[in-house]
């Protein structure tokens, strides 16, 4: 079939997070958007999701939050975290956190992101295309003017002035822009299930031991979502040793939980999710951006991966009309764009990492240390809460400078212990 060309103000490779975020947000200032997922529609998946307060600000913003089902979401407050076999280390009360974002939500598998891109198709100002995939850029010179397509529709070009790469960490836009990537897959990822509980759970449990990592927290209903550490790749090998194996070992980590646990009955109710972490030295070229995963998909403990992709959204919404207005689609105006984006998610990335070092390990002294921090935590409210709004995503800096991390540990008193400090506004 012969090329179509289409032209818009701006086109999205990828309607997940970002994209789908990006495309909404930007309908509302009636900015023409052409959104286009190899995809044949919205993930149906099994996916744990944790909409941490930054994100629920993303979706109030838009007219979303209000608006995603009460029989699929769940306030939680109360975060537990324990040593495998039971003994409770730290618990977390994001009550603490400045109202009205002082809890972290639970939905059901995709709930915000169906909501999203209901909204997203009711928009006039937006074409939405699954079953699409991006096969190229156009250019003029070292300018970005378009990308070309091929889908239902055959091939085709769509002019436009900025195109957006929001397709995940290997994404074919990156590649296409030539930004180099270090894409690090981390060597465990976890098993995803949601399970029937006989009896409520209103409160989440993370669980750490050595090499271990299990993770419970409740959904609407009485549907608990679990997440469990495995080695990467090694889905099939659990399988294989079967599923009284897997509750054996389950049982062993969160006693408390064992009839939970016998309500996994078939790897149906399972999924797998590995982690990776995606580095790049520029988020921008002349007409195009990275958003997301694409720019810096991040490990899974940070707890903002997926909020950060929408956060992102939210920042480029704001800038590019005055890109548009002006004209002016250059690296240099859309490095604007990274420069207020990229400190925040660096120190998330290494804050992500150092929690992999500590919370993964198998080195009994360093799970000694892991333990002895989250036992600090629990009675210095001042260290608490510096973490905690870091991982609600409206504290942009690192929560601990060398002297807290010293304190954490045990090594020297806290005179501050009960002082809240107020956490810097998110970008």
């Amino acid at each position: 079939m012969a090329d179509v060309l289409a032209e818009t103000d701006v086109a999205v490779v990828g309607a997940g997070g970002g994209g789908a975020v990006l495309a909404l947000a930007l309908a509302k200032q009636g900015i023409s958007t052409v959104v286009l997922d190899q995809a044949a529609g919205p993930p149906q998946g099994l996916r744990g999701e944790i909409l941490q307060p930054n994100g629920q600000q993303v979706l109030d913003r838009l007219g979303i939050l209000q608006s995603l089902p009460a029989e699929a979401t769940r306030s939680v407050r109360h975060f537990h975290f324990c040593r495998a076999g039971g003994t409770r280390l730290c618990s977390i009360d994001y009550g603490d956190l400045p109202a009205p974002y002082n809890r972290a939500i639970v939905t059901l598998p995709n709930v915000a992101h169906q909501a999203i891109v209901a909204a997203v198709q009711q928009q006039q100002s937006v074409t939405l295309r699954y079953g699409t995939s991006f096969t190229g850029l156009l250019r003029e010179g070292n300018q970005v003017v378009g990308l070309s397509t091929t889908g239902p529709e055959g091939t085709t070009q769509i002019r436009a002035k900025i195109v957006v790469g929001a397709d995940g960490a290997f994404s074919k836009v990156r590649e296409a822009l030539k930004i180099p990537a270090d894409l690090h897959l981390y060597p465990d990822g976890y098993l995803i299930a949601i399970l029937e509980s006989d009896e409520p759970v209103s409160e989440s449990f993370y669980y750490v031991g050595h090499k271990t990592i299990l993770g419970l927290f409740p959904a609407t209903g009485n549907k608990v979502y679990l997440f469990y550490m495995i080695p990467s790749g090694s889905m099939d090998d659990v399988k294989q040793r079967g599923i009284p194996a897997l509750q054996q070992v389950w049982t062993k980590i969160a006693p408390q939980f064992a009839g939970l646990f016998r309500r996994l009955s078939d790897w149906s109710q399972t999924a797998y999710m590995p982690t990776g972490r995606v580095r790049t030295p520029t988020w921008v070229a002349d007409g195009a951006v990275l958003i997301g995963d694409a720019a810096h998909a991040m490990n899974p403990h940070a707890s903002q991966g997926r909020m950060q992709a929408m956060v992102d959204a939210m920042a480029l919404s704001d800038l590019l009309p005055g890109c548009l207005a002006d004209r002016d689609y250059s690296f240099a105006r859309l490095k604007e764009f990274e420069r207020i984006r990229r400190p925040h998610v660096t120190m998330l990335q290494r804050l992500a990492d150092q929690q992999v070092f500590y919370w993964n390990t198998g080195n009994p002294l360093v799970a000694f240390l892991r333990d002895r921090v989250f036992q600090t935590l629990d009675r210095n409210e001042r260290l608490r809460y510096q973490v905690l709004s870091t991982t609600a995503g409206l504290r942009t800096t690192a929560p601990f400078d060398l002297i807290d991390r010293v304190i954490a540990a045990g090594f020297l008193p806290d005179f501050r212990t009960n002082e809240k400090t107020p956490h810097p506004k998110s970008s």
